[in-house]
């Protein structure tokens, strides 16, 4: 209860991460979490971190994750599926601020609408390929990585963090 309070008086936003990992972590795109995490730390304290990858996922990358600091959500159908149900309690849930998504996929419009809708604010982490339009014109933040360590924020004019 102190925490929540200590954060209402430091006006520090609290953020929830999601990873959309089987559509981002890949050895192609070279990325950085780290990165990635010191990035969106700056819009405020990121209070969950979780990666949701398949049934696929080595037990190298999932170590690796856990290791960086992720919980992980391993699912054996759509990840999609999972990552945005879980989104939607963030978007509900009154002890976060800020929705962050890392993905590249127009599936989650809908989360960031919803978020909008309910007075939370948005980030979106995606890479420099194949990223959605639909998503760009949507989230109040985007930040780019095009590579290990290449990081780019944007902010809507309209709509600052």
């Amino acid at each position: 209860m102190f925490d929540l309070f200590k954060n209402v008086l430091n006006n520090k936003k609290r953020i929830a991460f999601l990873v959309d990992g089987p559509n981002t972590i890949r050895k192609k795109f070279n990325i950085d979490l780290k990165t990635v995490l010191q990035e969106i730390s700056k819009y405020g304290e990121i209070r969950v971190a979780k990666i949701y990858l398949d049934q696929y996922a080595s037990e190298k990358l999932i170590e690796a994750m856990i290791n960086q600091g992720f919980d992980t959500e391993i699912t054996t159908g759509d990840v999609d599926v999972t990552m945005a149900i879980e989104a939607m309690e963030y978007v509900l849930d009154p002890n976060i601020d800020i929705i962050a998504l890392m993905t590249r996929d127009t599936d989650f419009r809908p989360v960031l609408i919803k978020s909008r809708e309910k007075g939370k604010k948005t980030i979106i982490a995606a890479t420099d390929v194949a990223f959605s339009a639909a998503l760009r014109n949507t989230a109040d933040v985007i930040i780019i990585m095009s590579g290990e360590k290449e990081i780019q924020a944007e902010h809507l004019k309209n709509n600052p963090i």
